[in-house]
This record gives C-alpha cells, sequence and structure tokens, in this order.
C-alpha cells in the first residue's frame, strides 16, 4: 500500500512539474474518478478530456457535465474548442497573462535608442518621460530595462 502511495506522489510531482496538476482535484465527482484508479482527478488533462468526452459520447448536459466536473459552462466549452480544434495538446494549459512588452514595442525601443545614441548619458527616467511625451504611454522602468537588455543580447550574441 505504501508503494501505490509513493507512485501516486511521484506522479503529482510530475503533473505538477509539466504543469498539468489540476489545482481542485475535490471538486471532481464523477463517477469514474472516484471508484477507478485509472482515472486521477490530479491529472488536469485527463479531466478535460473525461469531460468533454462524457458530453459528446455519453451525451449528458453540459450543466451537468460542468457541475460534476467542478467547472463553470464557459470552462467546459473553452475546453471542448481547444480538445476539437488542436487535439489532447489543446487541453494542455497555456501561460497566463501578457505574451510580451504590449507597451513597449519596436518602434519605442528604436526611439529609445536613438535618443541614447544622441545623448549618451540620458538616464532612464529621461528616457521613460520621453517615451510618456513622444508616445503617451507611461512604462515601467524595470520593463525599458529588460526590452533594451534584450535588444542589446540580441544585437550582440555570445
Amino acid at each position: 500500500m505504501a508503494k501505490a502511495a509513493k507512485r501516486r506522489d511521484q506522479k503529482s510531482k510530475a503533473l505538477a512539474q509539466d504543469g498539468v496538476l489540476n489545482r481542485n482535484p475535490d471538486a471532481i465527482r464523477d463517477v469514474l474518478f472516484s471508484g477507478n484508479p485509472f482515472f486521477d482527478p490530479k491529472d488536469l488533462v485527463q479531466v478535460r478530456y473525461e469531460m468533454v468526452r462524457r458530453h459528446q459520447v455519453d451525451g449528458a448536459a453540459i450543466s451537468k457535465v460542468a457541475a460534476a466536473f467542478g467547472v463553470s459552462r464557459p470552462t467546459f466549452y473553452k475546453a471542448q474548442d481547444a480538445l476539437e480544434t488542436a487535439g489532447l495538446a489543446g487541453l494542455l494549459p497555456s501561460p497566463r497573462g501578457p505574451k510580451g512588452g504590449h507597451k513597449i514595442s519596436a518602434e519605442v525601443i528604436a526611439y529609445v535608442a536613438e535618443l541614447k545614441a544622441e545623448i549618451p548619458e540620458l538616464t532612464t527616467p529621461q528616457c521613460l518621460d520621453a517615451i510618456e511625451q513622444h508616445f503617451g504611454v507611461k512604462v515601467h522602468r524595470r520593463s525599458l530595462e529588460r526590452a533594451l537588455a534584450h535588444k542589446k543580447k540580441r544585437n550582440n550574441p555570445p
């Protein structure tokens, strides 16, 4: 019995490392996940797949399926659409939040580079003020520093 618990713990670690550990396994009330050790409520991809299958194959109502799997109806629809458009890979969670600097465009970086070429002693706060005046966008100091470091790194590979 200790071996089975250790194996489950290793699986949970692996799921967490891959970013597919279900953060709310206790919300799963579907019968498959309560009585069968094959169905793991901690495996987010398996849970989402079975949720969509329960509706599409077994014909269960979406509201009942969503409730049994502890999700909202919009979450169900999102999983269903992801499975239809991208297969099982679509059920993998995607990183949240912005995918890049949405305020610091290439145009802003070019403008700052041009300013620094003209006035080398220009400080970061002065660059931030110039960006706000020229583009009407307030940028955080670290965002600008990261963008400039990234540009420098791209232009001067090791």
